[in-house]
């Protein structure tokens, strides 16, 4: 009596080893900017919680890159001009944080992520 025999080939198992191993390379090189995109949002609540009241944009500017370093945010990722506030025609104040952060891949590939993120602040910001 024969059996049939069934399972991968060793060409087959290297095709998918090699499969795998590209998107395991490429989420290692994903990883930190997400998890800097993340650290940014808890310093942007952070700062909205605080309460903003009689504060300048230099001096949230200041606080918020003041909390990023805690968050291991790389000072070369967000620079102070991305930091912005959006005042709308009620009076209410939205802190936002609009980045681009260019990543090599490999060879001339690289990948550009975008990151935008905004939280309404408390409290009445000074002009």
């Amino acid at each position: 009596m024969k059996s049939k025999q069934s399972g991968v080939t060793l060409i087959g198992f290297l095709f998918i080893i090699i499969i795998v191993g590209f998107f395991a390379f490429m989420a290692m090189k994903l990883f930190p900017s997400y998890s800097e995109a993340l650290g940014v949002s808890k310093a942007m609540n952070q700062i909205a919680t605080a309460g903003t009241n009689g504060k300048s944009l230099d001096d949230i500017r200041r606080d918020l890159m003041f909390k990023l370093n805690f968050q291991y945010v790389d000072d070369a990722t967000i620079k102070p001009t991305d930091i912005t506030i959006k005042r709308d025609a009620g009076g209410a104040s939205t802190l936002n944080v609009d980045y681009d952060k260019k990543i090599p891949f490999m060879y001339n590939i690289d990948f550009l992520l975008h990151f935008d993120k905004s939280v309404a602040l408390q409290g009445n910001v000074a002009q």
